[in-house]
Order: C-alpha cells, then sequence, then structure tokens
C-alpha cells in the first residue's frame, strides 16, 4: 500500500528526463532545419525555371507571329526590325498583328515574377544584338530574359546563367 501511495505522488517528469528530452529535440531540429532551407530553394529554383521558360516560350510566340504577319502580308517589315517586342510588356498587352487576328493577342495575362529578385530589379534582358551572356541590354528589343540574381544555385551555376 505505501508502494502505491509513493507512485501517486511521483506524477510529471525529472529535470533529468526534460534536459534529456530536450537535447534528443535539439539533435532532430539541427538535422531538419538545412534539409528544410535546401527544400525552400529548390522550390524557388524550380519556379524560376518556370518563369524563365514561360517568358521565352511566350518571346518566341511573339517573334512567330511577327514573321507570320510579314509572310501573309499584314504588315510591312522595317529593315532592322527582327521581330521580337520592344518590351516585356508588349507580351501583356498583345498584337493584333494588322488585322491578322480579330482581337489583341497576349501572349501572357503578367509578367512572371523572379523568385530570386530581393531587391525589385527586374528580369535581365537581352536584345537581338546583344551577345549571349550579356549583362547589359542593348534597349533595341527583347529578345531573351535572365535573372539578376548573384545567387548560385544547388548545382554550383549562377542563377543569371540560367
Amino acid at each position: 500500500m505505501l508502494l502505491l501511495r509513493i507512485r501517486r505522488d511521483r506524477r510529471g517528469l525529472t529535470l533529468l528526463e526534460l534536459i534529456i528530452a530536450m537535447a534528443i529535440l535539439s539533435v532532430l531540429a539541427s538535422a531538419v532545419l538545412p534539409m528544410a532551407e535546401i527544400t525552400v530553394k529548390r522550390s524557388k529554383e524550380i519556379e524560376l525555371r518556370r518563369a524563365l521558360r514561360t517568358i521565352r516560350t511566350a518571346i518566341d510566340d511573339y517573334r512567330n507571329d511577327y514573321q507570320r504577319a510579314v509572310a501573309e502580308k499584314k504588315i510591312i517589315a522595317s529593315i532592322n526590325e527582327t521581330g521580337c517586342p520592344k518590351e516585356l510588356a508588349q507580351l501583356v498587352d498583345g498584337n493584333d498583328w494588322g488585322r491578322m487576328y480579330a482581337y489583341k493577342k497576349k501572349y501572357l495575362r503578367r509578367i512572371p515574377r523572379d523568385p530570386f529578385d530581393a531587391y525589385d530589379q527586374g528580369w535581365g534582358l537581352r536584345s537581338y544584338a546583344d551577345e549571349p551572356d550579356s549583362t547589359v541590354w542593348g534597349g533595341e528589343d527583347v529578345y531573351d530574359v535572365y535573372s539578376q540574381s548573384e545567387k548560385f544555385g544547388l548545382d554550383g551555376t549562377p542563377y543569371n546563367t540560367w
């Protein structure tokens, strides 16, 4: 009877049990946090790849429609015109290509955001006349876009080379 009474009075944890539990939890947390950071970075990289693919596809579609409108003689091509949009906003605003379409064909609903753009710099732009790895936009048209982030991906390549 005395033994039962002693056990009923001992409810809760001892200080040693609490310290051991906290040590186990801290070891587990220190193992999980780096994995969570990598998962967040990987998801941002996937978002960056998707945004770049979306914009580049829209630029290509715009250029293909330009070439089709010239071939069908809906518009007259200028000598130095490449068919690329003059700015990214033209992909959102659209174009009817000399009434080739009964409406303004829009190529993007909105311009995707760069997930690694921490300072609101926007996308880096390259014109048709620029070098493939140029970081200075010529200003004539928008032939390509790139991230202006100076960070490196999980594979070791800088985001601005994707």
